[in-house]
């Protein structure tokens, strides 16, 4: 069970339903407590996780919260597993192709309510120029003063999505499977800051 807000807290908050959540605006991700990864299979038996290290987003938060969105750009080039030569192969046309293609970009186009705090967040997932639909599994946080001032909201997100639907065919077989999997998983971990212009109440 989450504690009771605080007063300044309580101040970027309200209550729906029984639930505290944030009050009305939009709120900008903040890169230096936000990390969004990438993560697929390996030989069929190992998960290699790639961190995406440029990114813009935010969160426009509605009265209804069914009526709210998300919007994310990801800079492709940015992806970071810790192998340079496995990088450069992510960035190479065999997958993300950043060349051509030096963005990638989430919007949601619907929000469905769950138990508690869990969302589902379905939106367009665009990569390679390529636009499909993706269902993320988001829980809400909580929310907080940091010690500089700022309102801020915490979500995490999981999702999957066939890399193959997208253009990224490149493979090799295995004895027993493939070299690369075909689903690659995201998982991301947002902190959000209320834009100083918007309503606080």
């Amino acid at each position: 069970m989450s504690e009771a807000p605080t007063s300044k807290e309580a101040a970027i908050t309200r209550s729906w339903n029984g639930l505290d959540i944030p009050v009305p605006g939009t709120w900008e991700f903040d890169p230096a407590h936000t990390s969004i990864f990438v993560v697929g299979r390996h030989s069929m038996i190992v998960k290699v996780r790639g961190r995406f290290n440029e990114f813009s987003g935010r969160i426009h938060v509605a009265e209804s919260p069914e009526d709210s969105w998300v919007e994310a750009s990801i800079q492709a080039a940015s992806v970071d597993s810790g192998v340079q030569m496995r990088d450069d192969h992510m960035r190479s046309p065999d997958f993300l192709d950043v060349e051509r293609f030096p963005t990638f970009t989430f919007r949601s186009t619907r929000i469905g309510l769950g138990e508690g705090s869990s969302l589902r967040v379905a939106g367009d997932l665009t990569i390679l120029d390529v636009t499909r639909e993706i269902e993320l599994e988001v829980e809400y946080e909580g929310a907080t003063i940091d010690p500089w001032g700022n309102p801020r909201i915490g979500f995490s997100a999981t999702g999957e999505f066939e890399r193959e639907a997208f253009g990224m065919t490149w493979n090799q077989v295995l004895e027993r499977g493939w070299l690369v999997g075909k689903r690659f998983s995201l998982e991301i971990d947002v902190a959000a800051i209320l834009q100083r212009d918007e309503p606080t109440s």
